[in-house]
């Protein structure tokens, strides 16, 4: 008998994110029990490509702590993360060698910094791959713990077009804000600050559509319903391909009835590509993620991100409204071009553009970037997970924390948050494909469970909070237009958005997603 037809035991189990501006956690608790933003994409797809005579057990632990008697159960557990859940990571490793049992690293932040990590027995740096393959052997001959640490380096990437569906049926969909799906893998560009470039390659590699199709069905299947997110790094990065796939997600949406909605990542310059926009628009892209990160074009070109300025940025955003798309963005704080005015001129930007949802963090320099070797050079990274942020500010670090704090509270007062939202029914949500009313889309479950959402948004939001004239100025006219699916979604982010930028202003949240710094305030979770 061959090594690999020995059957083992696996636990995968996905470390627990820092509270923060982006989970949308305050959204939980209006929900019928979510409890996570989206199913962890990376950790599903090694499942599924694990041999299928092994048994496999998936836990995330932004849903609910893997078990004592679940590590007692495997043979090996698998683990994988970004830099942000370091201590996390590193506390599963703990829990799994206090039970003597195997502990195997995989993901993006070991993939970029393996040295993170001496405690794991078996660290795969890189894809799925050959050494997936190899760490399959291996504990298919001895799932014990070496005596050593074991790394494992992929030197030939398996092809998306060759991926297995992610094993979505091993999570708890109706747990999750949105789904997830990813089409493509890399990014063309190399922004200062990203290390995508270095982790996945400037050449997108490319699912096919008959792949993304089988995997919404899957899906769908599985009880998702809603939205799902394509989590490609620059979901035009390769812009034929996609001109390709469009056609194929529209037909999908018919033949099922549009039972979903869909977002994704990409760069401003997809204003510049209206054969795209009308496709995405066709098959029901409500959001467009674009990394502003700064309005203004000395920072855009000392970032390498001169491609923002291919059309002028406010100019981008109204064109994507145009084809009904909702535009969020990121944007950075703690470059070294920013002045004392800087913050003023964000919070014009944020005005100007309304776009109502924006994620303000401060500059974090991630290794395996320009940003990172540069800084190293002139002596300016931190070591402090204590910190803000782990740049040597060019300003005082006081001073961008206070401004980055600032622009949070300006941005997220519930008036501004309304009128931004307002902004969005008139100019852009009104030029969306109507294919199906709400109601013509409702089942029974569907429609309870909006009743249910309407319930909780109307009491917490409406009766409860301190925001509520602001709220009801916006809600009823939603109400009397029969516009229940616009008053759920922005009575949803509304309420996150609003506790959140007050939770910022006063110091009480993280000022960088990507910082491994614990969160001072815990969010409440969902019962």
């Amino acid at each position: 008998m061959r090594d690999v037809d020995v059957a083992r035991r696996i636990l995968c189990v996905f470390p627990r994110y820092t509270s923060s501006f982006g989970m949308f956690e305050h959204t939980y608790p209006l929900t019928d029990g979510v409890r996570a933003l989206m199913p962890p994409q990376g950790l599903l797809v090694v499942t599924a490509a694990l041999p299928e005579h092994w048994e496999v057990r998936f836990v995330d632990e932004n849903i609910e702590p893997a078990k004592s008697e679940d590590i007692d159960w495997a043979d090996a557990v698998f683990v994988s993360g970004m830099h942000a859940q370091r201590r996390q990571i590193d506390e599963i490793c703990r829990r799994v060698h206090a039970k003597g049992k195997t502990a195997v690293l995989g993901g993006p932040s070991v993939s970029g910094c393996p040295e993170y990590y001496p405690d794991f027995d078996y660290l795969h740096v890189g894809e799925l791959g050959d050494a997936t393959d190899e760490l399959v052997a291996l504990l298919a001959r001895d799932p014990s713990r070496p005596e050593r640490q074991i790394v494992l380096t992929t030197r030939q990437r398996r092809e998306l077009s060759d991926f297995p569906i992610p094993a979505y049926e091993l999570v708890p969909l109706d747990r999750y804000l949105i789904g997830s799906i990813q089409y493509s893998s890399g990014c063309p560009y190399e922004c200062e600050f990203c290390d995508i470039p270095s982790l996945y390659g400037r050449v997108p590699r490319l699912k096919t559509a008959d792949q993304v199709t089988a995997e919404l069905d899957k899906l769908v299947a599985c009880g998702l319903s809603g939205g799902v997110y394509f989590v490609d790094d620059n979901f035009i990065g390769h812009r034929r391909a996609v001109r390709e796939l469009l056609p194929h997600l529209v037909e999908w949406q018919r033949r099922n009835r549009y039972p979903v909605s869909f977002s994704c990542e990409a760069t401003l310059n997809i204003a510049k590509r209206p054969e795209i926009l009308e496709l995405m628009r066709e098959a029901l892209f409500e959001t467009v993620f674009c990394g502003i990160e700064t309005p203004e074009p000395v920072a855009l070109r000392a970032m390498s991100k001169e491609h923002n300025m291919m059309v002028p940025i406010l100019e981008g955003v109204r064109t994507l409204n145009r084809y009904g798309i909702e535009v969020s963005s990121g944007i950075i704080l703690g470059l070294d071009t920013d002045t004392p005015d800087t913050g003023d001129r964000i919070s014009e930007f944020i005005e100007q553009s309304n776009i109502p949802i924006v994620t303000i963090n401060l500059l974090q320099a991630l290794p395996r970037t320009p940003l990172w070797d540069r800084l190293r050079r002139e002596g300016r990274l931190v070591e402090d997970d204590e910190r803000e942020s782990n740049v040597d500010f060019r300003r005082p670090h006081d001073e961008v924390v206070a401004t980055w704090r600032g622009c949070m509270a300006r941005a997220y007062r519930p008036e501004a948050v309304f009128a931004r939202f307002q902004h969005q029914v008139t100019e852009t949500y009104a030029n969306r494909i109507r294919p199906l009313t709400y109601w013509q889309r409702m089942s029974w479950h569907n429609a309870g469970r909006g009743l249910r959402l309407l319930r909780r948004i109307f009491w917490q939001a409406g009766i409860r909070s301190d925001y509520r004239r602001h709220f009801w100025k916006f809600a009823l006219p939603r109400l009397m237009r029969g516009e229940i699916d616009y008053l759920i979604r922005v009575g949803l982010m509304a309420h996150h958005l609003i506790l959140s930028g007050g939770e910022a202003g006063a110091g009480r949240q993280a000022a960088s997603h990507y910082s491994a710094r614990p969160a001072k305030a815990p969010i409440a979770r969902a019962a």
